[in-house]
């Protein structure tokens, strides 16, 4: 590839009607684009996708939470306290620096630097502003959310939301009845999530704000077998494993049972989450020579994660870029909600055979420790009953009731052996989460989809964006050979057929045929309909290949079912009619 490839898909980008820097006409801000008319027909159909594959195929049902939410949620997710960067400013021009990106040449793992170590690391080594090498400041955590208040007066702390996942989390016990209260179930959400990032220097690849696709599997922590992992046990992935990269490896092709069988991925269901990853990528259009799964390193891993798992897409100007997380985050979401909603989000779950435990239990007796305590009594009682009765011997006990010990004589209370059946148990479900970069995605499909040729016999060579039929905005194009009315009118009555059949198709009268073709193969066209004089005599179109520019002649009373079945991958080029030598 050349080096200027992103330049040249993003001038494309904003030539052709895919993505334009918002609010060009005030000279823009970093961080934000606006998709146009052919980059919003593309994201949707990556998305659509993406729905087909977890929601229609995995049933895991779509819900659309506020992008807004109110602080509680972000102090229990640990957004409020933690979520941030490492900044320093330079202390001449005043800009503000992702401090680790900065450093990234003089130390390994920048990202595992506190604040401080950053500090020295910029210090030892002279690291200067990288817009006019002035000094740099020291390094502090800047929070990437963006705050706002609810309601007049300020009265109520709201934050627009930095990922789509805690909507979901919050929304679990209704989720849990809408499942049946039954383990396994998954649910998803498509959606803008917001981070004020301190210096967005990537173009397409760093937003603060953008789209999300998430999915949280709520799964049994003592199983975490998959039902439908013999159908993926097979399927080869490119993966780099930590211990690849610590041993400085590179990294494998390899099936995916045999990578949960040597422990290199921690179960099935995380493995399953990698293959509909993979399939999905190769659908949408990123090429799979240029994509792998890399593992979170134990010095990058969250602290809550089993297992974290990157797929990263291979860009000609950044190197190795994250698209989706996969990761194993256990109970902690669950019980950080739990903990500061004061709600119960654990499942009451059968065993599939009832168990037969023997239990210690204390019974206290409430006709001395009423009169000895009076009203503290009922404290005295819950401190006693939160002991370990196997502990409870001897001749007097001990408990604190607010501050205050308290001594217990042994007539006050019994303790017992006792023998029950027990049907089932309360568990707090882990959450295996595969989480989407939408607008990454987007950008990597272009670059993959984009090359330039030379075409045999001319001068000029092309521009082709090689996208898959499926996510194409534009699926067909019909091009009347002269804007005469004898070849507009049968053009006009093919557009509506493919209209009609779903297609969406553009109609292009304007230049000629051979600056149409290049036209609409910049765009990403798949296959341009002609029609000719032929058309007129013998009833046939000319139906233009975009990757091998061949053509076929197809008749015009079938030509919305065929192109309709050309898109869809139904039928072959080949079949489409009768080659033109």
């Amino acid at each position: 590839m050349d080096m200027d490839t992103y330049d040249s898909v993003i001038e494309l980008a904003k030539r052709r009607g895919y993505l334009w820097n918002s609010f060009e006409i005030y000279g823009g801000t970093a961080g934000f684009y606006d998709y146009g008319p052919l980059g919003a027909m593309l994201k949707r159909r990556v998305e659509n996708i993406w729905r087909d594959i977890f929601v229609i195929n995995e049933g895991y049902y779509e819900i659309e939470a506020p992008t807004i939410g109110i602080e509680e949620i972000f102090v229990a997710s640990g957004h409020v306290g933690g979520f941030s960067d490492p900044l320093t400013e330079c202390q001449t021009c005043h800009e503000s620096f992702r401090a680790d990106h900065l450093v990234g040449d003089v130390a390994s793992n920048p990202d595992t630097l506190s604040a401080d170590e950053l500090t020295v690391v910029i210090k030892d080594n002279t690291i200067k502003c990288p817009d006019c090498e002035g000094e740099l400041g020291a390094v502090y955590e800047f929070n990437l959310m963006f705050g706002t208040s609810i309601g007049p007066g300020s009265k109520r702390i709201g934050y627009l939301r930095p990922e789509t996942a805690q909507g979901m989390f919050v929304d679990f016990p209704r989720l849990l009845r809408f499942y049946r209260e039954k383990l396994p179930f998954g649910v998803t959400q498509i959606g803008k999530a917001y981070r004020n990032e301190i210096s967005p220097r990537q173009g397409v690849i760093r937003l603060r704000e953008f789209t999300q696709a998430e999915a949280e599997i709520f799964v049994d922590p003592r199983d975490k077998s998959h039902p439908g992992f013999d159908s993926i046990k097979n399927y080869s992935v490119t993966l780099y494993s930590d211990p690849a990269q610590s041993s400085g490896k590179d990294s494998v092709e390899m099936g995916l049972g045999e990578a949960v069988e040597q422990g290199i991925i921690a179960h099935q269901f995380l493995a399953y989450a990698l293959a509909l990853t993979h399939q999905f990528l190769l659908r949408v259009g990123v090429s799979p020579e240029r994509l792998r799964f890399r593992q979170h390193m134990k010095d990058e891993m969250a602290h809550y994660a089993v297992d974290c798992w990157d797929a990263e897409i291979l860009s000609d100007r950044f190197g190795w870029v994250e698209i989706v997380g996969i990761a194993d985050r256990t109970d902690y979401d669950l019980n950080a909600h739990s903990r500061v909603s004061k709600t119960d989000l654990s499942v009451y779950v059968e065993y599939a055979e009832p168990r037969i435990i023997e239990r210690t239990k204390v019974k206290p007796d409430m006709g001395k420790i009423g009169p000895a305590f009076k009203g503290k009594a009922k404290s005295v009682v819950d401190a006693l009953n939160s002991m370990d009765a196997k502990n409870l011997s001897g001749d007097a006990i001990t408990v604190n009731i607010r501050g205050e010990e308290v001594t217990l004589s042994t007539d006050m209370f019994e303790v017992r052996q006792l023998t029950e059946t027990i049907h089932g148990e309360n568990i707090v479900p882990h959450v295996i989460e595969p989480s989407f970069g939408i607008d990454r995605i987007i950008y990597a499909v272009l670059e993959h989809a984009f090359r330039e040729e030379d075409v045999e016999g001319e001068d000029e060579g092309r521009i082709v964006l090689g996208l898959k039929s499926e996510v194409a905005p534009v699926q067909a194009a019909v091009l009347p050979l002269l804007t005469r009315d004898e070849l507009k009118g049968p053009a006009r009555e093919i557009e509506s057929a493919l209209k009609h059949k779903g297609v969406m198709v553009a109609y292009d009268d304007s230049g000629t045929i051979g600056r149409r073709y290049r036209r609409n193969d910049e765009i990403g066209t798949p296959y341009s309909i002609t029609v000719d004089y032929d058309t007129l005599e013998d009833g046939t179109v000319t139906i233009r290949d975009r990757d091998s520019m061949k053509q076929v002649r197809s008749p015009v009373d079938t030509i919305a079912d065929t192109v309709h079945d050309l898109v869809h991958g139904t039928i072959r080029f080949e079949e489409a009619g009768t080659p033109i030598a």
